[in-house]
């Protein structure tokens, strides 16, 4: 018995299950609720893999030279540095940042009226790699020899944490949705035990009539998986028009507004009714049989 003989099976078993009640209220409820959560379950995971993608492809092919050196020796340490970049084999893109720049860079802690020209501050070399790649220890040694105040820095340090955190965060959207879809099954195993339960008597009588424990099953299973779907699409609507809300990814906002699909991600919220069907017909159809056979 599959979920496709439940949905087109014989209509008339549903006058087996009441029509209305408090577990139709549940089941419709419930399942709504998992797949709004559900939704946003999967497009956190989905943020979080493009992030980890975003971060682990960018920070590995970029590095930054700061070079700390007295004011009257800044600008020919910096020039000395280029030198040494062009010659670099691997070495695809070097530039040092003007002072606008830098300045874009200290507004969010200092404000954006910073004189940076008033602060020791550093002077930076963005360094972009082959990808070949370089030898980052040669070079490193290269500027520590010829350039006392270079201070290179591959990102490597702080990279691999925020890639780890990133695909963390997408195993945990995974889990977020195999969480919800167990929690939907209890939630149907209740609502299917209490409406069989009280149905016990309408059970007994169908038995007396010739009707098999099958049909009885088929009417519970088919009348709470239908109720499931129904609530399940109507929760994954409602999902995707609070994504929709959710800003665009722009590169101001960083992760916070990248949380919505993208693209044939916007195909997947629309399994989660499916999903939500094979739940309920697996919890509904266990809890059917072990009340059936409790009855018999």
């Amino acid at each position: 018995m599959g979920i496709k003989e439940i949905l087109l099976g014989d209509r008339g078993a549903d006058r087996v299950v009441p029509p209305s009640g408090v577990t139709a209220q549940l089941i419709v409820f419930a399942s709504g609720a998992m797949a709004f959560l559900a939704v946003f379950a999967l497009a956190l995971s989905l943020a979080s893999g493009r992030l980890a993608a975003r971060w682990g492809d960018e920070l590995a092919q970029s590095a930054t030279i700061r070079i700390v050196a007295p004011s009257e020796q800044l600008q020919d340490q910096t020039a000395l540095t280029l030198r040494i970049l062009e010659t670099t084999a691997g070495v695809a893109f070097a530039r040092a940042l003007d002072v606008e720049e830098q300045r874009a860079l200290l507004a969010p802690w200092f404000g954006p009226e910073l004189d940076i020209d008033t602060l020791p501050v550093p002077q930076l070399i963005e360094v972009i790699q082959e990808d070949s790649g370089f030898d980052a220890a040669g070079l490193r040694l290269r500027l520590a020899a010829e350039v006392p105040g270079a201070v290179f820095d591959d990102h490597t340090q702080w990279r691999a944490p925020l890639v780890q955190s990133a695909n963390r965060l997408k195993a945990l959207g995974v889990v977020s949705v195999l969480l919800l879809a167990v929690t939907m099954a209890a939630m149907v195993t209740l609502a299917a035990n209490a409406a069989l339960a009280a149905n016990a008597q309408v059970i007994r009588v169908l038995r007396l009539v010739g009707a098999t424990d099958q049909f009885i099953a088929r009417a519970f299973i088919r009348r709470f998986t239908l109720r499931a779907v129904a609530g399940a699409a109507g929760g994954m609507v409602l999902g995707m028009g609070a994504v929709l809300l959710l800003p665009p990814a722009s590169d101001a906002g960083g992760f916070l507004t990248g949380l919505g699909f993208q693209g044939g991600q916007w195909l997947l919220p629309l399994l989660i009714p499916a999903l939500a069907a094979a739940v309920a017909f697996s919890a509904t159809g266990w809890a059917a049989r072990r009340v059936l056979k409790e009855l018999s």
